[in-house]
């Protein structure tokens, strides 16, 4: 009798360390997902913490790809409003104009 509730014992025991892996697992691959559509968005021109929406169950990743795929993005916007013209990676931001104070008051 002593025997089958120890096998008991280390059989519950080697069962809670799985579903704890597999609890850690399932948490990181979320907290990556999170991470990844946070990056997106906010190289979109979007809030970052759209990509929260990934937590509701079934629809969240749904609702975030709609987004990305249909919606208008705002840097979108901002090339358009801008002339089209990036800035050149490695180039000086353009200088104020003349008179003008560089620190806000």
């Amino acid at each position: 009798m002593n025997s089958d509730s120890s096998s008991n014992a280390a059989a519950a025991g080697i069962v809670g360390v799985i579903v704890l892996v597999e609890f850690l697992f399932i948490a990181a691959v979320v907290a990556f997902t999170i991470w990844v559509y946070w990056r997106i968005f906010t190289k979109a021109g979007y809030n970052g913490a759209l990509s929260l929406l990934n937590l509701v169950p079934g629809f969240g990743p749904i609702i975030c790809m709609c987004i990305l795929g249909f919606g208008r993005w705002p840097i979108e916007d901002a090339l358009a409003a801008s002339g089209g013209r990036l800035p050149t990676p490695g180039s000086p931001p353009a200088a104020p104009p003349p008179g003008s104070s560089v620190m806000p008051q």
